[in-house]
Parts: structure tokens; C-alpha cells; sequence
């Protein structure tokens, strides 16, 4: 199932401020808060781009809070709050911790985001990886992998057009219960998290898209061509939808330190470096710019709109 324009790539971006790991928080982002948000969704909305992600973490654990941070939005209450601020970019998960609750949760919560959206909605899930969230809300962390495939298979019914849905599987069985209001399309994308081989697995023989954890660029063609043999061999010839998160970007020259992994300079330099990923296979990237203030993020946005995005393909 594809949802982008073929023969395109595609850019979007997960969201600041929603999430504020030290991995790739700026520190402008503390201080930032629903206005902030808006901004920015609304600049990826005018700019093109295809998406705007949120993450997923319950809770924090002391151990992992002064690198993870606390900071971590509610992705259905934080997408469908930007959803009535923007008109036509999608909705991602990126990516939902599904393990974490019950199917008929999630499919009643993403279910209710869709149709409030007019069909934005795509579900990005992943197994998940904090080992005290599972055991706070009571959920099997030692076995999330196999609990993620039925999951998956789970809220295929759920989130499909049937008032009433069907699943009977090993942990999740449900039948003769009704939940409305529908999704506002016959089917929720589903794009699957995560570059382990059982994610790669996954992806490729349950999803309609394969979100990486951002895979350095020398990874991904044999990981692609990995899924489209796992696909071949299950007979699957429906389109996937493979993406990739790029290096660290800023458009122009940005005389300050954006860091060594950053590609900074012209528009058709940049252009130019992200159309490999295209020729990798690659459908769609997930782009972050360097950043010292909002006002900086929203130029960065507009540029990449403007002046990067007409040279990818």
C-alpha cells in the first residue's frame, strides 16, 4: 500500500520539542511548548513536506532520564492537536509502542485520529526497547517481538473497515464488538520500525512501510534488498514504502557549529547528496535541521521546501 506519490522521494520530519533526548534535542527545545509546535507543523505544511512524526514513551525510568530526558508527548493527543492546525500533511507515529496496550486501545484511539483528520493518519509501530515501561503497565517486555507481529495482525482488523472486527490469536482475541467511529479511509497504512534482522523481518512480511533507525547510508541497500527478497519469497507484491532518516541537515551556510555529520551548503548541493537514497530504493526521508531557535527551524523548513526540495527528483 502506497500513499506517496510514486517515482517521487518524499521528505518529512519528525517533530521537535515533542521529543528531547539529548541525542538530537536542541537546546532551545526546553523552553518550547504547544505555540512552538504549531509553527513548526504548520511551516512543514506550506513546505511539502509528506509528514509530521511524534514518538512514544509512557514513562522514564531514573536510569535513562539524563539521556532519553522525561520530555515525551502523547503521540495520539499531540498528532490530533496538530492535525486541526494543519490541512494535508500526514500524521505519523513514529514510531507507537503497540505492545503497551491492548489492540482495541490503540485502534480506538488511532482510529478516532484518522477520521477526525479526513484519513491522515499513518501508523508507525516498533517493538519498543525500555524494559520498566512494560513491567509499569504490565506488559510482556521479554517476548515484545512476538507480541508486536500479532499486534500488528490485530489492529489490521481493527483499523479495517468492519464496525465489528475479527481477531483470534495467541494473546489478543476479540470478536462481536463494535467500535465507531471507523478510520475515514478502508485501511491505515501500517509502517514497521526498527533495523534489527526481526524488524527487517517484520517490515517486510507485515508492513506497508519500513521505517529505519537511522541506518547509516552503506546499510540500507542490503537491508532493502533483503526485504524485496523476504517479500518475494512470501509471494507479497504489493508496494512497500521504504524509508530512511538523513544525516543532520542545514540548508545555506550556517557559520556557527552544526556538528561533523552535518550537510550543510548550496540547495542543489544537498539535492544532490539526498538523491542517493533515492537511487538506493529509497521512497520517502526523514529530514532534522540544526537549529538555534524556532524562528531558525521555521527558515530551515521554508529553505528546504523552497530550494532543496524542487532538486530531488
Amino acid at each position: 500500500m502506497r500513499i506517496l506519490p510514486e517515482g517521487r522521494l518524499a521528505y518529512g520530519m519528525q517533530l521537535p520539542v515533542q521529543s528531547q533526548s539529548t541525542i538530537y534535542a536542541e537546546p532551545w527545545e526546553a523552553d518550547a511548548g504547544p505555540e512552538d509546535l504549531v509553527g513548526i507543523a504548520r511551516a512543514a505544511d506550506r513546505a511539502g513536506f509528506a509528514y509530521i512524526a511524534s514518538c512514544d514513551h509512557v514513562a522514564i525510568p531514573r536510569r535513562l532520564a539524563d539521556a532519553m530526558s522525561t520530555v515525551w508527548y502523547d503521540p495520539v493527543a499531540t498528532l490530533a492537536f496538530l492535525a486541526a492546525a494543519t490541512e494535508r500533511v500526514l500524521l505519523l507515529s513514529h514510531v507507537a509502542v503497540v505492545g503497551l496496550r491492548h489492540p482495541l486501545v490503540t485502534a480506538k484511539q488511532y482510529a478516532t485520529l484518522d477520521h477526525l483528520s479526513g484519513g491522515r493518519l499513518v501508523l508507525g509501530v516498533g517493538a519498543g526497547h525500555v524494559r520498566e515501561e512494560f513491567d509499569a503497565v504490565g506488559a510482556d517486555f521479554e517476548h515484545r517481538g512476538a507480541v508486536l507481529d500479532e499486534t500488528i495482525d490485530a489492529l489490521r482488523a481493527a483499523l479495517g473497515p468492519e464496525e465489528f472486527p475479527v481477531h483470534h490469536g495467541k494473546r489478543y482475541d476479540f470478536e462481536g464488538l463494535g467500535q465507531r467511529p471507523r478510520p475515514a479511509r478502508e485501511r491505515v497504512p501500517v509502517w514497521v520500525g526498527g533495523s534489527s534482522p526481526a524488524a527487517v523481518r517484520r517490515a517486510a512480511l507485515r508492513g506497508d512501510g519500513w521505517l529505519p533507525q537511522g541506518d547509516p547510508r552503506d546499510r540500507l541497500p542490503e537491508r532493502i534488498a533483503r526485504i524485496a527478497a523476504l517479500r518475494a519469497g512470501a509471494g507479497i507484491t504489493e508496494p512497500l514504502t521504504i524509508g530512511a532518516i538523513t544525516e543532520p541537515l542545514y540548508v545555506g551556510e550556517p557559520g556557527w557549529e552544526v556538528g561533523r555529520r552535518t550537510l550543510s551548503g548550496p540547495p542543489e548541493a544537498l539535492a544532490a547528496s539526498l538523491r542517493e537514497y533515492g537511487a538506493m530504493g529509497v521512497h520517502q526521508i526523514q529530514v532534522r535541521f540544526r537549529s538555534r531557535g524556532r524562528d531558525e527551524l521555521l527558515d530551515q523548513i521554508g529553505a528546504f521546501g523552497a530550494d532543496v526540495a524542487p532538486h530531488l527528483n
